[in-house]
């Protein structure tokens, strides 16, 4: 597979057997210099524009970090591996250091993609991860998607507070062990997506604003801390070479963008897009997806492939659980109508006004389904949770089997979280490893969080939600797949499997140029949804997650039921849906 055509501006670029080349942008420094591991130093030439660069000799392999102003030492932000911390000396590495068994490898196209998201650091490293590859196959999932793995400070961390984005987690394994994880996907068949974050560093290992206060924004900020100015070219560039990187010295299938409405420069992501693309061959499949509280519509048109449809878990979730807190205000008024909405146009929110009085979105309707992913639980609606619940403790099973049906058998890409497969009711619970004083803020906070939830204004209620920075709180998250002990996890595991082979099977080939057709609302908390495939049959579900029977149309003469939850098939040709029922059926075209 090509690489880019041309040199990266950041990071130390190994040019021989014994030279690299250093480059740092510094706008804010008067001087840089190269610190190697063993003391030795060498000044970096200043050039236009706030760099400093320079060719020295350093083999593979060799530790270094840079010296601001005669002064403090930092790793190199485009660092490409770390020796220790995020404090300490970074490496130089090159992709060519791993031979690739899979170099044939095109990827498959986006249609066909079942989303399975994971935390690196709960399976055990890469490695660990790798040992799950057989099974994930088994079970019907065609790509797996890494929460982020840029180093972040400490031992244990969801990876959104990472400070060295283009530096893999060396707590999970080395570079050449991502590359084996990701080249034993291949060979099975398995696309490998990575989540990436643009939008803000963690508050703990960051240097940038030492020596390259233009990194960030005066005049806007975020949840965490000031925007990144991409107003920049050498910021775009950092930004752009890290998914470059990712895609190439990785062969990375896709890249999830993270919170990208924290990003005010939209023509950004554009240029990303473009130039990742521009960067493949034509019959490499690559895929962009976009996490996006702002419904941006328009961005699924200029070279992203989806967005992740939190508006479609959100309706889901408050019709499972009645839960109405928090952001889940803004569908607790009519969500049966607005999961029609979300089935027959995309989003729910395009244009109305939230619980802030704030427009949001975008008109949607002319995309296809597949322009959203859809998911019933991933690490943010379960992990930003007080108590990390997953769904199988917050809802009837038998609805949760229901919401399945719509969740693996609608034209919408699925998107499953880890453990949701087998039933889990192991906690997800938001964990970091910061210490000191930053550890007792990240704490406070976290608990802080929830005071506009009523249950939490007892503050001795609030100090019981688990401490992010405790080694146990990872502990209890991590995965507890024991069908021996728990016949329950084998039957949900079997229930997933079948419906992920009828995909495969009935509908997957069928997705390309496929679109929304009627969907009503049959009662309270049932609708029935249709969609046009791509060869002119149609997929109806219907779905009834209230614990009344509803009645719905009768399927015509020509349709087949697919699948049924709780349903008794003489009853459903007549129309009738049980509680907490759900019916797919497909009728061929004349």
């Amino acid at each position: 597979m090509p690489m880019p055509t041309s040199r990266p501006a950041h990071g130390a670029l190994h040019l021989d057997e014994g030279t690299t080349h250093f480059s740092l942008w510094a706008p804010s420094a008067n001087s840089v210099e190269v610190v190697f591991a063993d003391g030795n130093t060498h000044a970096l030439k200043p050039e236009p524009g706030g760099w400093f660069r320079r060719e020295l000799p350093c083999p593979l392999g060799g530790a270094y970090a840079f010296r601001i102003d005669d002064g403090q030492q930092v790793p190199d932000p485009a660092s490409r591996a770390q020796q220790d911390s995020v404090h300490g000396f970074s490496l130089v590495t090159a992709p060519t250091s791993y031979a690739w068994q899979h170099s044939d490898w095109r990827g498959r196209p986006w249609h066909e993609t079942v989303l399975y998201e994971v935390h690196v650091g709960l399976l055990g490293g890469y490695a660990g991860v790798e040992r799950q590859l057989e099974g994930l196959r088994e079970l019907g999932i065609t790509a797996i998607e890494l929460m982020p793995l840029g180093q972040f400070p400490g031992e244990r961390n969801w990876g959104y507070d990472g400070v060295l984005p283009f530096a893999p987690h060396n707590g999970y394994g080395s570079p050449d062990e991502l590359r084996h994880l990701i080249d034993t996907a291949h060979g099975l068949g398995l696309m490998v997506f990575i989540d990436v974050v643009y939008n803000h560093f963690g508050p703990d290992g960051n240097y940038l604003g030492l020596y390259a206060k233009d990194f960030f924004r005066d005049d806007i900020s975020t949840p965490w801390g000031p925007a990144i100015d991409f107003r920049q070219p050498a910021v775009r560039d950092f930004f752009i070479e890290n998914a470059l990187m990712w895609v190439h010295d990785y062969q990375v299938d896709g890249l999830r963008f993270d919170a990208v409405h924290a990003i005010s420069e939209k023509d950004f992501l554009i240029e990303m897009a473009q130039r990742l693309r521009a960067s493949v061959p034509l019959e490499r499949h690559l895929h962009l997806v976009l996490e996006n509280e702002d419904n941006s519509a328009e961005l699924l048109q200029a070279g992203f492939d989806a967005q992740w449809n939190d508006d479609g878990h959100n309706a889901l979730h408050v019709l499972l659980t009645d839960e109405h807190e928090g952001y889940y205000q803004d569908y607790a008024q009519q969500p049966t109508e607005k999961l029609a909405r979300c089935l027959q146009q995309g989003f729910v929110y395009q244009g109305q006004t939230n619980r802030h009085g704030n427009a949001r979105g975008e008109p949607s309707g002319h995309l296809p389904p597949t322009a959203f992913v859809l998911f019933l639980q991933n690490h943010d609606q379960v992990g930003n949770r007080a108590f990390g619940e997953r769904l199988t403790c917050l809802t009837d099973p038998d609805a949760l089997k229901a919401a399945t049906v719509l969740l693996l058998l609608s034209p919408m890409i699925p998107l499953l979280f880890m453990g949701e497969e087998w039933g889990s009711r192991q906690a997800f619970l938001f964990f970091t490893d910061h210490h000191d004083e930053l550890g007792i803020a990240v704490r406070d906070g976290r608990r802080n969080e929830f005071r506009e939830f009523a249950v939490f204004q007892d503050s001795a209620i609030r100090d019981s939600i688990p401490d992010p920075n405790k080694l146990g709180t990872f502990n209890s998250s991590l995965p507890d797949y024991a069908p021996e002990i728990d016949p329950t996890h084998q039957a949900w595991r079997i229930y997933y499997r079948k419906l992920l082979e009828l995909r495969q099977q009935l509908i997957v080939p069928r997705l390309p140029g496929s679109h929304a057709g009627h969907v009503q609302v049959l009662a309270k908390k049932a609708v029935s949804a249709a969609w046009t495939l791509a060869d002119g049959s149609k997929l109806r579900i219907d779905l009834n997650l209230s614990d009344q029977p509803v009645t719905a149309p009768p399927l015509g003469s020509a349709a087949r039921v697919v699948f049924g939850n709780r349903i008794d098939l003489h009853a459903a040709q007549q129309g009738l849906r049980g509680p907490f029922s759900a019916l797919a059926s497909i009728e061929e075209s004349a």
